[in-house]
């Protein structure tokens, strides 16, 4: 908790609006929790701004169940990424308000105080682009993120420089935004060109689209790593969390100021 958290709860206490034995119980609450081979860090969200997020290849659906029972336990919504299907159908019957995402693999769980609510309250604008219709699970896995954030995500699909009328006709969408995220492969132009466009960051998502000598999204990445335009940057190779996460900070800490 930071120190404005702590206040509350005392004046709580004080105020006689809640028992010792309450303030005791909040006071004390782990800030880590530690079982098989995890160290579950539940202080992230108040560090950080956003609870852990979990990354699902290569942990056994026991050890994600773990996880999600005891990140609900601590109040904090869910995402895991890199989840196969095969792990998704025994999670989605464990976990009756799961909701996978079988083109992003993702999985999420709603926080308790998100399930009593219809559509959480959004903050800031981040417009999300793709550059081709094969880039749609990565976008997808960008766009699962920013919902989780609680971000409002306008996507632009299938604009790639090859039909450059395309993208122009959508220049109204990008006006007044917090962040833009855009996952393109092949050669990985379109970040630059929409960067030429608009007055924020441009997270360029390099994907693994492409043929040979697009060496598994290398050339895409090393295209967006040498953009003209100055308000690009770049991140790992079909990240499209990553992407998102950083577009969801900047558009969180414009909004809270």
């Amino acid at each position: 908790m930071d120190a404005k958290q702590v206040e509350a709860i005392a004046r709580q206490l004080l105020d006689g609006h809640i028992e010792l034995d309450q303030f005791v119980q909040t006071m004390a609450q782990p800030i880590m929790a530690e079982f098989a081979e995890v160290t579950l860090d539940l202080d992230r969200r108040r560090r950080c701004g956003f609870p852990e997020v979990v990354y699902g290849e290569g942990k056994s659906v026991e050890t994600l169940i773990a996880i999600f029972q005891r990140l609900g336990e601590h109040g904090a919504p869910v995402l895991a990424t890199r989840v196969s299907a095969e792990k998704a159908e025994i999670l989605c019957d464990r976990f009756s308000n799961g909701q996978y995402n079988p083109l992003a693999r993702t999985f999420r769980i709603p926080a308790p105080s998100d399930e009593s609510t219809a559509d959480p309250p959004r903050v800031g604008r981040v417009a999300l682009i793709t550059a081709g219709s094969s880039d749609l699970p990565v976008a997808e896995e960008a766009r699962e993120t920013l919902d989780w954030m609680h971000v409002e995500v306008t996507t632009i699909h299938d604009v790639g420089v090859a039909g450059p009328h395309r993208l122009p006709a959508h220049l109204p969408k990008l006006q007044d935004l917090d962040a833009v995220v855009v996952v393109a492969g092949m050669e990985g132009a379109l970040p630059s060109v929409v960067g030429g466009y608009v007055d924020c960051p441009v997270v360029a998502v390099p994907t693994s689209v492409g043929y040979g000598a697009a060496f598994g999204g290398l050339a895409a990445l090393l295209g967006m790593l040498n953009s003209c335009a100055s308000n690009v940057t770049v991140v790992n190779i079909d990240s499209g969390f990553k992407g998102a996460y950083i577009a969801g900070l900047i558009a969180s800490r414009r909004q809270s100021k």
